[in-house]
């Protein structure tokens, strides 16, 4: 049986191959190579300054390319990346043969997240001009990558309390212990005393931490990380990523990194849309998470149309025909109709009262009618039998509630479309890439880096998947050449306002030579 047999290693080619003809012409590294060098660095934030003393740096421009590179292909730890520099062709030829320390990568990533996520907007402006993004349906969502730190190593009161106590307990133990000993084991106790008394410091560190900083829980690896319900009631210590997805292509347009479970994002979120789209004249689709009054009147204050889940309601009426939805309210004379055509009046005050899922502080009033004790039907209306009867609650928010319970009815379609459009990217970043976790460590800074190169590469791929790699080169070459072409014009115009401003010094100066020697000669 023959097979193809391979190369020699020890010949030698007549025609030694170059890197640049090693590279095939529609390999999307080029394309990483074109996209970074449209882009102005310096503008985004990027450190472009070095003293020219000591060992030269490395242009952030080389960097960027590694990681987009690196994130592409479901590689994003830096010592990886450092070896990729040392055996991967694509990589060499994208860094021209360079090879950063890990240290030097690492440090780039971490230094750079505001500047990072510039640079995803910019991925999102390229979608704009190929009118990938719609502008008229988006769905916004949060979803929790695991932080580097164990559940171990965070902490909250009631935890330390119970380490705490089982220590006492054991030092009680070893105290007892102690006194009837002598010789070897003696010795051997007073250690394991000193081991649970430094045990006993580091919570109580841990503990005066919690009580200065006013935070319900303390992690000790990542200091930003929080421990999180994720899901079925399964707890791990993440960060949230509230994500805006725009729905004409499933497209990322806006992240934001946070570290507690945040029922009051909405309204910023959709602040920061209106402003990356420039209108207001678009559909918002959000599950029953964020159904808060505050943020619904947000976004109806804003133009939007925002179209949220409704909860479940916390307590139903004996009978389900005297639930709250079928009481009639009556703007006009700010009164309540129940369905046995009875008023219900308030007084007109306010009371404060813990509300939502984050048990924020609300004001409402409340509506009764003394025909309740006389009801035939009141069993069926209310369990409280004792009181005055069926009470109603109306917060400050209700008709923003209102508004929004018409939105989801008029747009059931639009609504079903949520799970669609969301959760595209978290499918193909966390399940279909790996990347379920946050590589970064200490804060959610380094942690924002991570996910905008997350979100960076997620856009660069559905825009060649689309576009086709051949109409996303053409437009990078022709913004690479007039980028260039403007740097041109630019350091001409300075080199002409330079050579100006010296024969202006010069001829100052030999008019003002010329005056000083006439003073002198005259005197």
């Amino acid at each position: 049986m023959k097979f193809i047999i391979g190369q020699p290693r020890q010949q030698t080619n007549l025609f030694p191959i170059s890197l640049e003809e090693s590279i095939d012409p529609n390999n999307e590294v080029r394309v990483i190579d074109l996209f970074v060098d449209s882009l102005s660095l310096k503008d985004y934030g990027f450190d472009m300054d070095y003293i020219e003393n000591g060992r030269p740096a490395y242009h952030p421009a080389d960097l960027l390319k590694l990681y987009i590179y690196g994130y592409l292909n479901k590689v994003r730890s830096s010592r990886d990346l450092e070896k990729e520099c040392k055996r991967n062709i694509e990589v060499m030829w994208l860094l021209k043969c360079l090879q950063p320390d890990h240290n030097t990568i690492s440090n780039f990533r971490m230094d750079n997240p505001k500047a990072i996520k510039k640079v995803f907007r910019a991925t999102v402006q390229i979608a704009k001009h190929f009118d990938l993004i719609g502008g008229k349906l988006i769905a916004g969502d949060i979803t929790k990558l695991r932080a580097q730190n164990s559940k171990k190593n965070n902490y909250n009161q009631g935890k330390i309390d119970r380490h705490l106590a089982y220590i006492e307990n054991r030092l009680d133990e070893y105290n007892s212990a102690l006194a009837e000993q002598d010789g070897d084991n003696k010795e051997q106790i007073q250690q394991e005393i000193k081991k649970q008394e430094q045990r006993k410091q580091q919570y109580e560190e841990i503990e005066k931490q919690i009580n200065e900083t006013g935070e319900a829980q303390v992690s000790t690896s990542d200091t930003e990380s929080r421990q999180m319900i994720t899901r079925n009631n399964i707890t791990e210590v993440a960060y949230n990523v509230q994500t805006t997805v725009d729905g004409k292509h499933n497209l990322p347009i806006d992240y934001k990194v946070t570290n507690n479970n945040d029922s009051k994002a909405m309204g910023n979120m959709l602040q920061r849309a209106k402003s990356i789209l420039r209108t207001n004249d678009f559909t918002a689709l959000y599950d029953k998470w964020y159904h808060t009054g505050s943020e619904l009147k947000i976004a109806q204050e804003l133009g939007i149309n925002a179209i949220v889940a409704i909860p479940d309601i916390a307590s139903n009426a004996p009978d389900q025909r005297y639930n709250l939805m079928n009481f009639t309210y009556n703007k006009e004379d700010d009164t309540y109709t129940c369905p046995e055509q009875q008023t219900l009046r308030t007084n007109g005050n306010w009371y404060g009262k813990q509300g939502g899922m984050l048990r924020t502080k609300i004001r409402v009033k409340h509506y009764k009618t003394k025909a309740c004790k006389n009801c035939p039907v009141l069993t069926l209306c209310t369990k409280n039998m004792r009181g005055p009867g069926r009470v109603i609650e109306r917060s400050e928010y209700a008709q923003y509630m209102e508004q929004n319970r018409v939105n989801v009815e008029k747009n059931k379609s639009a609504y079903k479309q949520l799970q669609a459009i969301v959760e595209h990217p978290y499918g193909t970043i966390k399940r279909q890439w790996g990347f379920s976790y946050i590589l970064t460590k200490q804060g959610k800074d380094r942690a924002s880096a991570d996910v905008g190169f997350m979100f960076i590469a997620y856009n660069f791929r559905r825009i060649i998947n689309i576009l086709g790699i051949d109409t996303f080169r053409d437009y990078l070459k022709t913004l690479v050449f007039s980028f260039l072409h403007l740097n041109s014009l630019i350091k001409l115009k300075i080199s002409q306002f330079k050579i100006l401003l010296f024969f202006q010094n010069y001829i100052s100066k030999y008019y003002c030579h010329c005056y000083n020697r006439f003073i002198f000669v005259q005197i």
